[in-house]
């Protein structure tokens, strides 16, 4: 891909998270840039006020002049996206150049030193952490991440003087596999996607050939206790992370209390004490090690990571505080695995200690449903009280059998109930609370403003 010969760039499935960075690099190198997506939601909507033109529709009428000449023109798409999608089938019946987003990015990457953070959850708030770190410090870096940064309201950083980039590397579809890690953090390998991998040896057997890839120069931070084999190059380093227990980097002294958590972080001739989170939960202080231990080993002083920590608004969707009062709290998480699950309740309850903890859950895909049911279950088993919604199918068409019912009647709480979208409210309006937690990757984010509004009278 030369994107010097390119004037336009086409993305079809242009609302993703991990497309819309995609869009605003484009559009920071002058490019034209247009698109389809299923959903008008909000991130399109700013998207198109930055200067891309994306339509609802999916028809080939639709495509703007501009981006209906091969010779000039390159096609971004999704794996989400059928290959019966009427606009994708017209550019590869006319010989367009087509790539998937994870082969786009590769190719930008190629010429920078790719700081990348793999794994089955974890990744977007220690690679958001970890550009945090490098933007506020003299090092600076650019950035393609996997959630909007409350910090900068963006997933994309750009830096005019450093070629360090992070990367969240998403291992959906195995597209993980085309970069080439200078350095790679994987923060856990819990099985997941079992659609597109079919077993758990074969997904934990993805993240082993993504360690081959990561360069001689360079080295891997894999989270201790990970049930992998790193496959590196000879050359290559390797480091073991932890926040509890030792490890070549690790936290002790962690002080959790009053809606605070400070930590002290250790590592080869290294030790920074008193490190503030800004983001007070519990798994942080994990997601944090991982970072800071990257961070230092590309030059950032201790002050500039201890400063950085304590400043770090998170990303959206992750451990984010809606409603923080001595009566209520509200929290939306995208927690939409069952160890997500089980990290995100267990950080809350240990935060909150004495108080009522709330879930309401939204199940992200039915075969995710199918494949994890009694996760999902111990999980949500952990809640004082849980609220339960429809599956939310995203790209997949229903399996018989599988609706929520099926985790619903494994939870192991007295206090549950199940509900429609259309019903939370008025279900909410009925209830006393103390802490809420909305957790899911589907569209249960959008019921964010309205349950604040309930609860807050």
């Amino acid at each position: 891909m030369d994107l010097k010969n390119i004037s336009a760039v086409y993305f079809v499935g242009a609302g993703g998270i991990g497309m819309s960075a995609l869009i605003r690099y484009f559009l920071a190198n002058r490019k034209q840039v247009a698109g389809y997506d299923k959903t008008l939601t909000d991130l399109t909507e700013q998207l198109n006020s930055e200067g891309a033109a994306i339509h609802y529709e999916d028809d080939e009428a639709l495509i703007p002049e501009p981006f209906r000449s091969p010779a000039n023109t390159l096609v971004v798409y999704t794996p989400a996206v059928p290959d019966s999608h009427t606009e994708l089938s017209w550019f590869r019946s006319n010989s367009f150049q087509i790539m998937k987003r994870s082969q786009v990015l590769g190719e930008i990457t190629k010429t920078s030193r790719g700081l990348c953070v793999a794994g089955t959850h974890g990744k977007t708030t220690t690679s958001s952490l970890l550009a945090h770190i490098l933007k506020q410090s003299h090092v600076d870096c650019n950035a393609f991440l996997g959630g909007i940064l409350k910090n900068y309201d963006s997933n994309l950083m750009l830096s005019q003087k450093s070629d360090l980039t992070v990367i969240e590397a998403d291992e959906f579809d195995r597209s993980f596999h085309w970069l080439i890690p200078y350095m790679a953090v994987i923060t856990s390998a819990d099985p997941d996607h079992l659609d597109i991998y079919g077993t758990a040896e074969a997904y934990r057997e993805s993240f082993e050939y993504f360690t081959s890839l990561i360069r001689q120069d360079g080295c891997l931070i894999i989270k201790k206790g990970i049930d992998i084999t790193p496959r590196l190059v000879e050359g290559a380093g390797l480091y073991t992370y932890s926040a509890s227990e030792k490890a070549d980097f690790y936290a002790c002294n962690i002080r959790v209390g009053n809606g605070e958590i400070y930590f002290d972080f250790v590592g080869p001739e290294i030790q920074i004490n008193d490190i503030q989170l800004g983001v007070p939960v519990k798994v942080n202080v994990e997601n944090s090690v991982a970072a800071i231990a990257v961070a230092w080993l590309n030059g950032v002083t201790e002050k500039e990571i201890k400063d950085a920590v304590a400043s770090f608004q998170g990303p959206k969707r992750r451990f984010d505080f809606h409603l923080k009062k001595e009566r209520i709290v509200l929290i939306d998480d995208y927690a939409h695995h069952p160890s997500e699950l089980q990290q995100s309740i267990s950080s809350f309850k240990e935060l909150y200690r004495g108080k009522r903890i709330t879930g309401i859950f939204q199940p992200h895909l039915y075969s995710r449903t199918r494949d994890f049911i009694d996760g999902f279950a111990s999980s949500l088993s952990l809640l004082d009280e849980l609220i339960l919604l429809d599956i939310y199918p995203a790209r997949e068409e229903p399996i018989p059998g599988i609706t929520s019912q099926v985790i619903f009647d494994k939870v192991g709480i007295a206090n549950k109930k199940m509900c429609t979208k259309e019903e939370l409210l008025d279900l909410m309006a009925t209830g006393n609370y103390e802490v809420v937690l909305m957790l899911g990757a589907g569209d249960i984010d959008r019921m964010v403003e309205p349950i604040k509004k309930v609860l807050e009278k």
